[in-house]
């Protein structure tokens, strides 16, 4: 029989662009867009063989965290993940500091899947489900009133979303007389710097109101001196049973945001709102204060959750042993990446903890989340930040579906990596941050940036 195949067709089969032994990389470059819904930068990290990998640094952070490690990745083959994770782990940090070495190892994970031909789920094990459960993020702008904010969230139920979360704190009260009380004039300032911080772009903000600013939101909770008063405990309890009355008891809700109020506070509140059937209570104290997470724990009944601004799984230890939390909640952009993520999960899971996994970023950073929760057993949902963002999908290239979030869900992509094929340069370039509007720009002053980064003698 006469073999019609040509040699083109057969080359169509064998995978002929990589060999990934030989892969290095060669240059590393950013892009900062706003917008989605804050500020983020993009990252591209290049090869000798043409493959780029997709990454991304956290939101609001600093990409000088990413920047400085490209002297230590320079040269270095790409699918040696571990071994280059290990090499620059040393140089992450809790919150925003995560961003650098995590959004790196993202775009390591997708050269490796891109230069072996399969997805990064599959590296890491395999997955559990086919499509990953999103929570959609209401914040508490325009939705002063429980009914103004369950009707926000009964239109989200609308589009398909079977997980919701929304604000629920001290701000929704403070212009009520009589609802918190803490020092004269403190909560104004606070807002007042707030206020001048968000509007820094139209007005820059003077050396003494950045320094004020830095002060009053890097005051922890038990430090801040504020009480919920019955009057501001009532109110909030109203809110909540508003906000059930219209999307009902059945649906998924999450609350977070509360501001800087102590323990004391917290399980007073969590009392207060246990009757409305809450998914968790988020971020109510900082995440380094263990023995007050298990006192929280203890004190009520609904779900507690943190852990978006931890680094490393060994960070999350003693949160999951100690049974301070009923749910884990890593940012794949801090934890530390990928498969970082993933053994956080897995640690949670041996304690009969779940995971949800925060995301308030590009779909970078989203289909990062979603190859880590694709592989994770005790995965919950997903949060989506973007929903009023119509160009959130625009910035990347791919043959994945659009919208990505169809009806509250995400489907695991098979394609190579990522599942991202290229980032829309015309799409970023229309959303560059107006203070850092480079786009792929060079970045040769960081290829020999050194220092002796042994930890030991």
């Amino acid at each position: 029989m006469h073999n019609t195949e040509t040699y083109e067709s057969t080359l169509a089969y064998v995978n002929t662009h990589s060999k990934p032994s030989e892969l290095r990389i060669t240059d590393i470059r950013f892009a900062d867009i706003c917008g989605i819904p804050t500020h983020c930068s993009l990252i591209k990290v290049y090869t000798n063989q043409g493959i780029v990998g997709f990454g991304e640094v956290r939101d609001n952070a600093e990409k000088l965290y990413a920047q400085m490690l490209k002297s230590r990745l320079i040269g270095e083959n790409p699918c040696y993940i571990d071994k280059l994770f290990r090499r620059i782990k040393q140089f992450g940090g809790h919150g925003r500091q995560g961003g650098g070495v995590s959004g790196i190892e993202i775009a390591l994970w997708d050269i490796a899947g891109k230069a072996y031909g399969i997805p990064i789920y599959q590296m890491l094990g395999g997955k559990f489900r086919d499509r990953i459960r999103m929570y959609c993020d209401t914040d508490v702008d325009g939705k002063d009133t429980g009914t103004a904010m369950g009707l926000a969230l009964k239109k989200r139920m609308e589009q398909g979303y079977t997980f919701l979360k929304m604000d629920l704190g001290i701000e929704q009260i403070a212009h009520e007389q009589g609802t918190i009380s803490g020092p004269p004039g403190f909560l104004q300032e606070m807002k007042e710097v707030t206020r001048k911080w968000r509007a820094r772009f139209e007005k820059p903000l003077t050396p003494d109101e950045i320094r004020r600013h830095y002060e009053l939101q890097n005051l922890a909770h038990p430090f801040t001196g504020l009480h919920v008063t019955e009057k501001g405990l009532d109110l909030l309890e109203e809110y909540v049973a508003k906000v059930r009355h219209e999307i009902g008891y059945e649906v998924p809700l999450a609350i977070d945001h509360f501001g800087h109020i102590g323990i004391e506070d917290c399980i007073k509140l969590g009392k207060r709102i246990e009757k409305f059937n809450l998914a968790w209570m988020e971020d109510m104290i900082p995440w380094q204060y263990t023995q007050q997470y298990v006192r929280l724990s203890q004190s009520v009944t609904t779900p507690v959750c943190t852990g978006e601004d931890i680094y490393l799984k060994e960070n999350f230890a003693p949160l999951i042993q100690s049974g301070g939390v009923s749910i884990v909640h890593p940012d794949v952009l801090t934890a530390g990446g990928i498969l970082e993520t993933k053994k956080i999960g897995d640690l949670a899971y041996e304690h009969g903890v779940a995971m949800a996994i925060h995301m308030a970023e590009s779909p970078i950073a989203c289909l990062a989340a979603v190859h880590a929760a694709a592989a994770t057993e005790n995965f919950l949902a997903l949060e989506f930040h973007s929903n009023e963002v119509p160009w959130w999908d625009d910035l990347i290239v791919s043959k994945l579906p659009k919208p990505l979030v169809q009806n509250g869900f995400i489907t695991v992509p098979d394609a190579p990596g990522l599942g991202i094929e290229d980032l829309n340069d015309e799409t970023i370039a229309q959303h560059l941050h107006p203070d850092i509007p480079g786009l792929w720009e060079p970045t040769e002053q960081w290829d020999r940036y050194w220092s002796n980064d042994r930890q030991w003698s």
